[in-house]
């Protein structure tokens, strides 16, 4: 899960390594955190874009062939 204190870390440790330069350490947590942030982003989006229903474009209620947006 992406918490705030994930965020900010993440946020932290870029500004850090622009400035001063990260150890070891650092360097592999940041490369730790980056990887849970992006596999949960694609996780969002996988979960988002498998939960979309495509309408059919005949209408039920009128039986004619054109597209209703459903929202």
């Amino acid at each position: 899960m992406i918490t705030r204190e994930m965020i900010e870390r993440i946020n932290f440790l870029y500004h850090k390594s622009q400035t001063e330069g990260l150890t070891k350490e650092e360097k592999e947590e940041q490369k730790r955190l980056r990887q849970e942030y992006v596999k949960e982003i694609k996780e969002r989006v996988r979960r988002e874009l498998e939960s979309i229903r495509y309408a059919n474009n005949s209408c039920e209620h009128c039986g004619h062939d054109h597209h209703h947006h459903r929202h």
